[in-house]
């Protein structure tokens, strides 16, 4: 590659302009099949006339919503102005949402970090890496019109500002996931690293507040309340349907595209419990927050931070083909954030990743393959549940503040 060409490519502006155009193209593409975004827009539409959020309205579109009433909120923009120009605003909007969280993802000196560590890539190049793995997914996500992708950018950003001591706004952030789509909590696996525990507390329970009442001012308390306990009833349901669900049924809705998914349909098994699973991943997952010595190296913590990119997918049973954007910007940090070099078995994982998990939804995988044994056995999960493996045992037993080599 010539340098002309090297620069084009790693020029932000490129990427930019990248992420932009794909935004806009997934909302041309579905210009005329865009139902989950119908299923957004009413979620604003039916607040203001205080109608149940969680019930199926066939003459509007198909399926079900299952984001919380504060999304109302969220999505009132691009409610109001007409159909297309709002699907378009609304990829658009994910795309540099998430690409603003991926340019800040370069650690900058704090009280907490005075020196960021050397990485496996220069800063820029981790940004630069990021943003291009994740183009093709984020486009998958896109042609979803998920709000995956800004759950990405929310757990990003949520560890960034904690990073640069800006807790109010951290706090911001996960309480926003939180009460959208419930996700946004796992930010709180950042609270350790706060150099301000009491203030970054407080400023959960008033974000919790304003966000709870925020809806209410475009419809009642009485309905707002209520709406909240049908909102628990609704995603009860809906895990339930995504753990029962065999045959061609997991075609239908698609989801439980994760590690507990995988093992109960390779198993064939539906009648143990999947806390088991879960209760077996939390204990991986915790287990480096034993290594306080280890908190001082930002690799460390960047890549606990991939820990828990990739932990919010593997074990959700709501997690579909779009959720795994949220999985792909934590491999891309669990790769290039480590001082140390990386070896040919893990660039072949990271390419195993890439050609199963996010190039097979799409037709430039075979047909054959991706019929008869992704989709049915979730196989979109094996190769991210094996980087999530690998990245456990790097924290617990590899030193963090060792330099490149």
């Amino acid at each position: 590659m010539n340098e002309k060409a090297k620069r084009f490519l790693t020029d932000y502006r490129t990427l930019l302009g990248l992420w932009l155009l794909i935004g806009v193209c997934a909302a041309i593409f579905k210009m005329h099949n865009h139902n989950n975004f119908l299923i957004f827009r009413g979620v604003f539409w039916h607040t203001i006339d205080q109608l149940p959020l969680f019930i199926h309205y066939p003459a509007e579109y198909g399926d079900m919503n299952h984001y919380g009433p504060l999304f109302s909120l969220v999505i009132a923009p691009f409610a109001v102005v007409p159909e297309w120009l709002g699907l378009i605003m609304w990829d658009v909007a994910l795309a540099l949402f998430l690409y603003v969280a991926i340019r800040n993802l370069a650690p900058r000196p704090s009280t907490l970090n005075p020196q960021p560590s050397t990485l496996n890539l220069q800063p820029s190049s981790l940004e630069i890496f990021t943003l291009w793995f994740c183009a093709h997914e984020l486009l998958t996500g896109l042609f979803m019109q998920q709000f995956n992708v800004a759950i990405a950018a929310i757990i990003i950003l949520s560890f960034i500002l904690i990073e640069r001591e800006r807790d109010f706004t951290a706090a911001f952030f996960i309480i926003l996931g939180t009460f959208v789509k419930l996700y946004g909590i796992v930010g709180l696996a950042f609270f350790f690293f706060s150099r301000h525990k009491g203030r970054f507390v407080l400023a959960l329970l008033f974000w919790s507040v304003v966000m709870f009442v925020a809806p209410m001012l475009i419809s009642s308390p009485e309905y707002i309340i209520g709406q909240y306990a049908d909102w628990y009833d609704s995603l009860s349901s809906k895990n339930a349907e995504n753990m029962s669900a065999v045959g061609e049924e997991i075609h239908r809705i698609g989801t439980n595209i994760s590690l507990l998914g995988m093992v109960r349909r390779i198993s064939g098994l539906t009648t143990y419990s999947d806390l088991w699973l879960i209760g077996g991943g939390l204990v991986l997952f915790l287990l480096p927050y034993l290594r306080i010595s280890q908190y001082r190296n930002v690799a460390f913590r960047q890549t606990l931070m991939a820990s828990v990119l990739m932990f919010t997918v593997l074990f959700s049973t709501g997690s579909e083909s779009s959720s795994y954007i949220i999985a792909f910007c934590g491999v891309c940090i669990w790769y290039a954030c480590v001082p140390w070099k990386r070896n040919n078995w893990d660039i072949a994982l990271l390419v195993f990743v890439f050609v199963l998990s996010s190039l097979s939804p799409s037709d430039l995988f075979p047909a054959y393959l991706r019929k008869e044994w992704v989709q049915p056995y979730a196989l979109k999960a094996l190769p991210v549940t094996i980087v999530w493996f690998k990245l456990c045992w790097e924290m617990m037993r590899r030193d963090y503040s060792t330099s490149l080599t």
